[in-house]
């Protein structure tokens, strides 16, 4: 499997969120960590075992860049990149 890197997006298989899209805002020990902008902001992810998610190949680009420049990934961000994404 490729490198995990935050920004990516993620699908969760299990749990009371299964089906729901997410993105990756960090990755340690087995655990991704994930928001989508509402009930899980930025600032109190939901940590889950990689063997849980789906993991996407592919971030939004303005995510992509945020995290690139070492710029915080806001709420706003997330969910914008998540309806971009269901919309396709």
């Amino acid at each position: 499997m490729s490198r995990i890197q935050a920004g990516m997006f993620a699908r969760s298989l299990a749990g009371h969120d299964k089906g729901q899209l997410f993105v990756i805002t960090g990755e340690e020990d087995g655990y991704v960590f994930l928001a989508d902008g509402r009930g899980r902001g930025v600032q109190k992810p939901k940590k889950k075992k990689i063997k849980h998610v789906q993991i996407m190949l592919q971030a939004d680009p303005a995510i992509h860049e945020r995290v690139e420049n070492s710029i915080p990934l806001r709420d706003e961000d997330i969910r914008k990149a998540i309806r971009t994404k269901e919309d396709k």
